[in-house]
């Protein structure tokens, strides 16, 4: 009996080595993982442990993280070229609307007939459109490539807010829109850039002002939440739910649409931390900007 208890009790000494070894191998494989995922190197996970199956273990993470790095590279590769095409495009389409700009003045200065006059005041709408939707391209991809090194600072929400619908004052008038605004009786300062963050209340008071039926709520909460809410019929949920998508486009949903400035809204939003939502109820839409 003796005898047996030793080895029992050896075989178990045994087996509490190796778990312990084990687990030793297993923290080396994920702190490894981990510092891989997030240094850029193309060293490969090595761990102390010779057990072969810990070491096979190994070598299956490796293999996946090989082609994970792959996957990565392709994927920033593709990103930055969609952002040298975008900003490519945006100055290809300057060029021709520049001079579409020049031959619409010279046009407006002859004599036209009611149905010329008609139609040179129509292309001069559409060329108008184009050379937005070209700015608005050309800022996406210039906001999306220095977005994660935004300089943050302590930025006072209600004021911010306030000057940026002082500078859609005349849009606003122009479209009898009197902005429905209620903010805290303290003021409200989170880290922020002060330009990004003028930028986003832009967009969305932009496209309040293009897709309103005529009215606009605006609120900010005590804890810094901001929600910009107007009347607009005939959308819904699908299309509510793509508002940020960056290649949501008008003519895909036959629709009115958040367009690129929404997606540029959201990129600067994630980008400060913060986060940006849509929702529709009962024929008014919703945009709720949250910063933690």
């Amino acid at each position: 009996m003796t005898v047996l208890a030793l080895i029992l009790l050896a075989v178990i000494i045994a087996l509490i080595i190796k778990i312990y070894y084990m687990k030793k191998a297993v923290r080396e494989i994920g702190q490894s993982f981990e510092e891989k995922l997030k240094n850029e190197t193309n060293t490969l996970i090595d761990i102390s442990s010779r057990d072969r199956q810990m070491r096979r273990l190994a070598s299956t993470v490796n293999e996946q993280l090989v082609i994970l790095r792959r996957q990565r590279h392709r994927y920033v590769q593709g990103d930055r070229e969609v952002k040298e095409t975008i900003t490519n495009l945006s100055h290809d389409l300057r060029t021709p609307l520049t001079a579409i700009f020049g031959y619409l003045e010279l046009l407006e200065k002859e004599e036209l007939s009611k149905d010329g006059a008609r139609y040179v005041q129509i292309i001069g709408e559409r060329a108008r459109t184009m050379g937005l939707l070209a700015e608005e391209l050309f800022s996406y991809s210039s906001l999306t490539s220095i977005e994660e090194d935004l300089p943050l600072e302590d930025v006072d929400l209600c004021q911010a807010l306030e000057e940026s619908i002082l500078a859609y004052y005349g849009a606003l008038t122009a479209r009898n829109m009197t902005p429905q605004i209620h903010m805290p009786s303290v003021r409200v300062k989170c880290r922020l850039n002060k330009n990004a963050l003028s930028r986003i209340f832009s967009n969305i008071l932009g496209n309040a002002i293009k897709y309103s039926s005529g009215d606009l709520n605006i609120t900010v909460t005590d804890d810094g939440e901001i929600i910009f809410s107007n009347t607009a019929p005939g959308l819904d949920q699908v299309q509510v739910g793509r508002f940020f998508d960056r290649y949501y486009t008008v003519e895909a949903a036959r629709k009115p649409d958040g367009g690129i400035g929404l997606a540029i809204a959201r990129s600067l939003t994630e980008a400060m931390g913060g986060s940006i939502t849509a929702r529709y109820v009962s024929g008014r839409l919703y945009i709720h900007i949250a910063f933690t």
